[in-house]
């Protein structure tokens, strides 16, 4: 059973910013490779026969680094210079999607190592019983209020509702958060239309209250919404961690082509290429985009430090993004603006 995949990259990646006015989200590195690179690997080693990705913000940028395949695997592209949403993304592209057995959307701002091959067993192999129209990954980590409330699931697995209160008819629900991947059976395409549309509200409710079946694979790894500076930077310290064992002393990922003066001291880092440390600078859960500096004899907590931007030697900077100030850049209230350099104070959660 051959498949498909689209991934969802127009967003504007409001939520994130500063680091998403001059890039898109899914550009941002981890770990020496985008995010949207981590999603297509994933998928490619998952057997995926193409992907498609859609673009809005910035979208030329990623057409551009990922040109019209990867690691084998060819990339077809859908520009929306409206967004279509969740579901509309699917429209322009059904030709394309349909020319497999099955429809896989990954969302483009999450982060995960996800079990695709066992979400597609799961989604082929109903038993005895009615074939799912759709199977989500749902992960069992993040607390489900933090997320609207999370899908409720019945023992069987199977998913009763997309809000809290809406048709629970039995007290056995569990609720888990969505984990950014599902697989839709191909007749789904013919369901959605041009415009508009959001996969929950448009397709997935409708499909529950004609009594079609949308299953679940609930996985326990870690899972990470990309949505906000502080989300990002707990995903990328989160990645940048080694496997076991050798996790339990290394809890840095620096790129081979960083540079790092002497005495530095990293206790929870990930320094992409070209960031530059220099002598005594101390970092405690602290992200350095590529080209980014930082003097010598700073200490930097739960930063991060975007492309190209300097921090003066001598610094104490905690809980900010810190980016290079750009002429006609919007300046947010909170901003500090200091020798050309922007420190931006981590907001919501």
């Amino acid at each position: 059973m051959s498949f498909r995949a689209l991934v969802l990259a127009a967003g504007l990646g409001t939520r994130l910013r500063p680091l998403t006015e001059s890039a898109p989200k899914p550009l941002l590195p981890v770990a020496g490779l985008p995010i949207l690179g981590h999603t297509l690997a994933q998928l490619a080693a998952a057997g995926c026969a193409a992907a498609a990705v859609n673009l809005h913000h910035h979208g030329d940028q990623i057409r551009r680094r990922f040109g019209e395949s990867f690691a084998g695997m060819p990339l077809a592209y859908s520009d929306e210079p409206e967004l279509l949403g969740t579901l509309g993304a699917l429209y322009p592209l059904r030709e394309f999607l349909g020319e497999a057995d099955q429809v896989m959307l990954v969302n483009g701002d999450s982060l995960c190592r996800w079990p695709l091959r066992r979400l597609l067993r799961a989604h082929l192999s109903a038993g005895s019983g009615e074939p799912p129209a759709a199977t989500l990954l749902l992960t069992s980590r993040p607390d489900p209020q933090r997320f609207g409330g999370g899908v409720g699931v019945d023992a069987r697995g199977d998913v009763v509702s997309f809000r809290p209160g809406d048709a629970e008819r039995t007290p056995a629900v569990r609720r888990h958060v969505f984990a950014g991947a599902h697989v839709l059976a191909r007749e789904l395409l013919e369901r959605v239309g041009p415009g508009v549309s959001d996969t929950v509200r448009d397709l997935y409710t409708p499909l529950l209250a004609e009594g079609r079946r949308i299953a679940t694979v609930v996985s326990g790894r870690a899972w990470h919404d990309l949505g906000t500076p502080r989300r990002f930077l707990e995903a990328t310290l989160e990645w940048a961690q080694a496997d076991w064992p050798e996790r339990l002393w290394r809890r840095a990922w620096v790129s081979r082509e960083a540079v790092l003066g002497s005495g530095v001291r990293l206790k929870g880092a990930s320094l992409e290429p070209g960031a530059r440390l220099g002598d005594k600078v101390t970092l405690e859960r602290a992200v350095l985009l590529p080209g980014a500096q930082v003097g010598s004899g700073s200490t930097l907590r739960d930063v991060i430090v975007g492309p190209g931007a300097v921090v003066p030697p001598g610094s104490w900077v905690e809980r900010r993004v810190v980016t290079a100030w750009q002429d006609g850049r919007p300046r947010g209230l909170d901003d500090s603006v200091v020798g050309g350099v922007v420190y931006t104070p981590f907001g919501e959660e």
